[in-house]
Parts: structure tokens; sequence; C-alpha cells
């Protein structure tokens, strides 16, 4: 088990998750993990799941709200879009467009202002894409006094999500068999490399953006997440390409899959310049295009 003070470490804020002016609106937020990651849900619209809600998304919000970065920027863009107090559910016109990692960073945010200890973890989900695939997924990981640390998926506490994708677990508690931290991912391809193809963001056959420099990226910003960095899942630093060498993220991995050593995953980023998030990162923006980003 982990020593007294770990948990404490993730009851506060981050740079990222930090509400800044719009903290008055956490007021009447629940305590209750479940309800406050339905919240979540539904202030928010993963820019794929225009489909599913009905709703064309405005092309201009794909390329804006999926590039915001800091949880006061996102509760801007919602609350200027609908004033409404943030438990009452948004039209999916009013919602923030946003990802996978944008509704657990909220759902952290939340449960860190009632008092809940809790993290980001990057890593891959199967229960996200074709039978035999692991999606790149954003996760969050939160403390239970009774049980440790479980993982909650926020993307799936509209039931309406849950059975599109099939699902049949409790997103509050997610297996640890179905969404795999990065560096779990990152030990099965050095396992076996023929499995790297099926991490990713689309299947080889779809696309480029999957295999072991993936799981690297993956595993770096797992790293970077457990240590309050929770950068968007397309800011690069560091090593990573066609040529990834493999003894830090063996490292990281040693570190972040189980129970995580959190003073040697603090001293390891705060040592390692491959490892650790610059000041200035590279965003390789979907929309945008890549630019380099100087962090708050």
């Amino acid at each position: 088990m982990p020593s007294a003070d770990f948990p404490a470490f993730y009851l506060g804020q981050s740079t990222f998750s930090d509400p800044g002016a719009h903290l008055p609106r956490y007021a009447d937020l629940p305590k209750d993990p479940r309800r406050l990651a339905r919240i979540a849900r539904d202030l928010i619209i993963h820019r794929l799941e225009g489909w599913l809600f009905h709703h064309p998304i405005p092309a201009n919000r794909l390329h804006h709200d999926a590039e915001t970065r800091y949880l006061d920027d996102i509760l801007h863009l919602i609350t200027d879009r609908d004033p409404a107090p943030l438990n009452h559910p948004r039209a999916p016109a009013d919602r923030f467009v946003g990802v996978c990692r944008d509704l657990a960073l909220l759902l952290c945010s939340f449960l860190r202002h009632v008092g809940v200890p809790a993290r980001l973890r990057c890593g891959f989900a199967g229960y996200l894409g074709p039978d035999g695939f692991h999606c790149d997924h954003v996760a969050t990981e939160y403390w239970d006094d009774r049980r440790g640390w479980l993982l909650a998926d926020p993307q799936l506490a509209d039931p309406k999500v849950a059975a599109a994708w099939r699902v049949d677990f409790d997103p509050m508690d997610v297996p640890r068999d179905r969404f795999l931290v990065a560096g779990r991912a990152w030990r099965t391809i050095r396992a076996d490399r023929s499995t790297a193809g099926s991490f990713g963001v689309h299947p080889p056959e779809e696309g480029p953006l999957n295999g072991e420099w993936f799981v690297a990226h993956s595993t770096r910003l797992d790293l970077a997440a457990l240590n309050k960095v929770e950068t968007l899942l397309w800011d690069t630093w560091g090593t990573g390409s066609t040529n990834t060498p493999h003894a830090p993220y063996d490292e990281v991995a040693h570190l972040t899959v189980g129970p995580v050593d959190l003073p040697a995953v603090r001293r390891l980023f705060s040592e390692h310049d491959a490892l650790r998030t610059p000041k200035t990162v590279l965003s390789l923006a979907p929309f945008n295009g890549p630019r380099e980003v100087t962090l708050r």
C-alpha cells in the first residue's frame, strides 16, 4: 500500500485542472464520484460523437474547442454557451467539443475539489474499437478508501454512450484488463513485437497512428499525468520516433504498472530530460497543424 501522504498529492489541483475564476461554480457539486462523472459527461461532447447525439458538430468548434488545454478555458466555453449551474445538463449544441482527455480532466478536477484524490491515466481501451485493437484513451483514476485506486471512464457515464460501445462493466470501476495503462501496453509489445500494431488511434490498415512509437508517446504522457502535468494528447517532447530507445520507457513501465511508486515517479520525471515536460512543447494539433506552444 502507498504511504499515508501518497493520495494527498492528488488532492491539489494542477495548472491544467484548476478551475480558476470558475471555482465558485463548484460550490453545488455533489461528493459522489458517480454523480460527478455524469455531470462531467453532460457538459462535453466527444468530437466523434455527433452521430450518436444527432448533432452535426460545427467545423469551427472542432478546430477551436479540441485545442483548449486548460480547464478554466474549457469551463469558460461551457458557461459562455449556457450560464446555467454546472450540474445542469447541456444540450449537445452547447457542450464543449473535446476528447477523452477533456472528460477525464474535468472529472479529475471535480473529484479533487470535493476531497477525493484523483489523477489522469493515459493508456489504451480494448472496448472502443474493433475486436483485438486497443484504442488510445484517457481515464480518471480516483482513490477509494476501502479499495484503493479505481479506474473511471467518464465518457461512458451516459448509458447511451455505454450502450453504443456495448460496455459490460461499471464505468466507475473499469477492469484493469480492459483499460491498459500505457506502461502495461509498452510491456506487452516489448514481450511480443507483433502486437505493436494493435495499439493506437487507428488499426494499422486505417492510418499510421499506432505501433511502438505511439505507445512510447503514451507512456511519456502517462508519466507526466502522474506528476499532475496533464497535457493535450498531441503535445510531444523528448524522444519518440520510429527508432524509439527502449530504456527510459522500460523504466517508466516498471514504475507505473501496478502500485505506483510516487517518489520514484517524481524523481524520474524531474531528472530525465527526455521524459520531463519542457516549458515549450510541440503540439501536433490534428486540426490546426503543428506548432510550438509555451505552457503556463
